[in-house]
């Protein structure tokens, strides 16, 4: 694509500045180089950039600065990366839905599709996000309780922390214990029988 956006007539640069604008309001502000070059608005994010209403957020993603900082912009942000097709999960997940203590060093991410960037900071696994499996948390997609719960029961996470987390999914009504009972019978037989010690362990 013409890395310009000279020749374009102006309701096409305008309708292009509007479809930018709403793929960065799905995700807090945040958007993607590769987004600009797909709504021809290079022209208008150099001048944003000059007057101060873009801001660079890191290699290859850019901001609207009229968007609020916040304390979940990381996520937004890599869920902007993955035009949406992300979820927080595994360790991050609990971490938002207040689960257990495992404070993880990194951010896991499921993917659906999308190329990884190049950064220590992300655990990316890649499988298909399914409807259910998944609930938005505003500018971001992240795994529901249930699914975070038989995630981090085939994960490396010990028993005692597995015990923690799901003592907590149905302590504070994440989810019901009935719930995660029902939903391990698709996991492989390891898994769940570390999810049924922590369901007896209530």
């Amino acid at each position: 694509m013409a890395g310009d956006a000279a020749g374009r007539a102006p309701e096409s640069v305008d309708q292009g500045w509007r479809v930018l604008r709403r793929l960065a309001g799905r995700h807090a502000g945040f958007f993607t180089t590769r987004q600009v070059l797909r709504t021809g608005c290079e022209a208008k994010v150099r001048a944003g950039l000059g007057d101060g209403s873009v801001t660079r957020a890191g290699v290859g993603m850019l901001r609207l600065t009229e968007w609020p900082d916040g304390p979940l912009d990381e996520y937004a942000m890599w869920a902007a990366w993955f035009d949406g097709a992300a979820a927080v999960s595994h360790h991050s997940a609990a971490e938002l839905h207040g689960m257990g203590r495992l404070r993880p060093r990194f951010l896991h991410l499921s993917v659906g599709a999308g190329r990884p960037p190049v950064t220590p900071r992300l655990v990316v696994l890649r499988r298909p996000l399914i409807g259910s499996d998944v609930e938005s948390a505003g500018a971001f997609l992240v795994t529901t309780p249930v699914r975070t719960v038989l995630d981090l029961a085939e994960a490396d996470i010990g028993q005692t922390a597995l015990n923690e987390v799901v003592g907590d999914a149905v302590a504070i009504n994440r989810c019901a214990g009935a719930e995660i009972r029902s939903a391990s019978v698709r996991l492989p037989p390891r898994a769940a029988a570390r999810v049924h010690r922590a369901l007896t362990g209530l």
